[in-house]
């Protein structure tokens, strides 16, 4: 049997002690370490931890100004802001900001285009909420709240966003705010648009931008883990853009857009005293408002894809032969220059042949005038006269001449991208066709023809020029600015068009134009309650071979001659001056001119004792629902016709 083993408790003594010591160093360093830690903690690295503290439990958010309302003359608003639902998404709240879109596609409607766009801001903006969706439907909004615990970061607020409550009647003059797009975002001011997503794309909306859009503000929130707001800090309120009304009158613009419905066209009426436009309308037009939150890939090819193009100002943009509306003016000129005064005359014959040529430039009218002073020549609108003027005059004579009243360059009108026409010169011919002028283009330009070309905004303002006797304006649609920006407001002419006749040949020659009204070729708009001038004009599209004659009947509608007018009203004291032009109308007596006609009707007669006025709130809320009918209804039935279609495109390709 084996002894048992007695410890030796000396040995057994020393481990522990060993032991003790050295779980004792351990303790002591692991207390130290914490101790040191705790000290850099609170005394070295207070500030950097306070800071970001602070930045976790405090938020800066961006208050975005009102932007500037837009009236018209009257004070009836053209440009309007309403609240609507707002998706909105925090970049410092959401772990997975793709994943979180691709969730939310089908609540708000999401494309992919969408996605990619909204994450590209949120790469920019690390800060600020960014915007998923504007104008969030009762049917979207009820979706998201049942899901809403699922998506932290993202939030639904009331914001203020753009309404054109008259939608076609002024877009192609106010133009429309959208979301601003990349290349915006790289030429923007970003302190000037913090929470702010949308930017003045055309129109006014665009020219004035500086002036509508406001300075931002700012709140200070303290919020909790989950990045709910528990109290506001510190503020700092926006200053709302400068509201501005504009020279626009709402009846006179709904005057001339009816008069031009169902034909593509434009109509530009200005004061002759001081430049104020009073009506400007492009036609066919188109609704602005859903350009705000982002128009429909279908709905936009809809519009830029439509033969009768509504996308296009043709009042600002559009570049037209003027035809026989620039006679007054080049007859002006004839003085001017001492090649005619108002007794000399010329012998029409019916056609006009250069000096050793044969070739004939027919007047419209068969057989000719016979002896043709100043005064015939315009009521007649004789084309033979400027045939041999111009001759006389010169193409560079002709050229200075006009571009005394605008023709050739911009106006100065406070609208983006303007475009200058064409008043034709030989620089002018050598430096787009390296070629040189030839006698026998001067010809057709004298009666706005060849490479003349005008746009509406020009021929009214020349008109304007030609009422107040010669005095020089700016067209303008700035009235009235209101708010912290100072902007500059036209109130008077800037000048007057260097002339060597008299003055009273200003006068001579509004007696001309109102007897082209009274027993001239615009006699059928002719009215003995108030004295008019005016001036037709037929602008041919389709060129006419020699010895040949227009015959519309065997010509197709597009390509069928302009129709033009202008002229002003009353003739004693002008206070509207005009230009109508009808794309392919036909004839400016006949079509043209009773437009005018009733633009002036309005203006001098009913305007003061019998004011058009806008629908009311709730007439306006109809037609907004009749028309949202009749868009859905138009949508489901190219929906049907396209699967239609689609299946039937299918079914033969399986057979084949």
């Amino acid at each position: 049997m084996n002894k048992p083993i007695t410890p030796n408790t000396e040995q057994v003594s020393r481990i522990f002690i060993h032991r003790i010591i050295v779980f004792g160093i351990l303790i002591f360093l692991g207390l130290g370490g914490l101790i040191t830690r705790y000290g850099y903690l609170q005394v070295y690295a207070h500030d950097k931890y306070t800071t970001q503290a602070d930045n976790n439990r405090i938020k800066l958010i961006s208050s975005p100004p009102s932007r500037g309302y837009i009236y018209d003359r009257n004070g009836i608003i053209l440009a309007d802001n309403q609240p609507v639902f707002t998706a909105m998404i925090s970049p410092d709240e959401v772990e997975d900001p793709e994943r979180t879109l691709q969730l939310l596609a089908p609540i708000f409607d999401l494309t992919t285009k969408d996605i990619t766009d909204i994450l590209a801001r949120l790469n920019k903006n690390k800060n600020d909420p960014v915007t998923i969706k504007i104008d969030v439907t009762d049917a979207q909004l009820a979706q998201f709240s049942e899901r809403k615990p699922f998506f932290r970061g993202v939030s639904i607020q009331s914001k203020l966003t753009r309404d054109y409550p008259y939608g076609e009647l002024f877009a192609h003059v106010i133009g429309y705010v959208g979301r601003i797009n990349d290349k915006e975002s790289k030429r923007i001011d970003k302190d000037r648009y913090a929470g702010t997503d949308l930017i003045g794309k055309i129109g006014i909306e665009d020219y004035y931008e500086d002036v509508l859009l406001g300075q931002p503000g700012y709140q200070s929130v303290e919020t909790d883990a989950l990045g709910n707001i528990i109290r506001q800090l510190d503020t700092k309120p926006p200053i709302a853009g400068n509201d501005i009304t504009l020279s626009l009158d709402y009846g006179l613009q709904t005057v001339a857009q009816q008069q031009l419905d169902g034909r593509r066209g434009a109509i530009v009426a200005i004061d002759p005293k001081n430049g104020d436009v009073l009506a400007f309308v492009s036609n066919p037009s188109y609704d602005p408002n859903p350009f705000i939150s982002g128009i429909s890939f279908r709905d936009y090819g809809d519009l830029r894809d439509s033969p009768d193009q509504p996308l296009y100002n043709r009042a600002l943009q559009g570049m037209y032969p003027p035809g026989s509306t620039i006679k007054p003016f080049e007859g002006l000129g004839g003085i001017h220059y001492g090649l005619r005064n108002w007794d000399s005359t010329i012998y029409d014959p019916g056609y006009f042949s250069l000096p050793g040529d044969s070739h004939r430039f027919r007047d419209w009218k068969r057989g000719g005038h016979g002896t043709v002073d100043l005064k015939k020549s315009i009521m007649q609108s004789v084309d033979t006269y400027y045939y041999k003027l111009a001759y006389e005059m010169g193409i560079q004579r002709f050229h200075d001449w006009m571009v005394r009243f605008g023709f050739g360059e911009q106006t100065g009108i406070d609208l983006p991208n303007e475009k200058t026409g064409i008043m034709p010169s030989p620089k002018w011919k050598k430096d787009t066709y390296d070629k040189n002028w030839l006698p026998g283009e001067t010809i057709p330009v004298s009666i706005g023809q060849g490479y003349f070309l005008a746009t509406p905004l020009q021929v009214a303002n020349a008109t304007a020029m030609t009422a107040n006797k010669g005095y020089h304006i700016t067209p303008h649609l700035l009235k009235n600015s209101n708010g912290e920006a100072k902007v500059d407001v036209i109130t008077k002419p800037d000048g007057k068009i260097d002339y060597n006749g008299k003055s009273s040949d200003w006068l001579r020659m509004h007696d001309a134009m109102e007897n082209t009204v009274k027993i001239g070729t615009a006699r059928g708009i002719y009215t003995p309650r108030y004295r008019i001038a005016g001036k037709t004009g037929t602008a041919q599209v389709k060129s006419i071979a020699q010895g040949k004659r227009y015959d519309k009947s065997a010509i197709d509608k597009r390509h069928w001659d302009h129709a033009w007018f202008n002229g002003f009203a009353p003739v004693e004291d002008p206070q509207i001056a005009l230009a109508v032009l009808v794309e392919n109308g036909g004839g400016g007596s006949t079509v043209a001119a009773p437009i005018g006609r009733a633009l002036f009707d309005y203006w001098v007669l009913q305007r003061k004792s019998n004011p058009i006025l806008p629908p009311t709130t709730d007439e306006l809320k109809v037609i907004k629902r009749q028309k949202a009918f009749e868009k859905a209804m138009s949508d489901a039935l190219r929906d049907k016709e396209e699967a239609t279609l689609k299946a039937q495109e299918e079914a033969v390709a399986t057979s084949e």
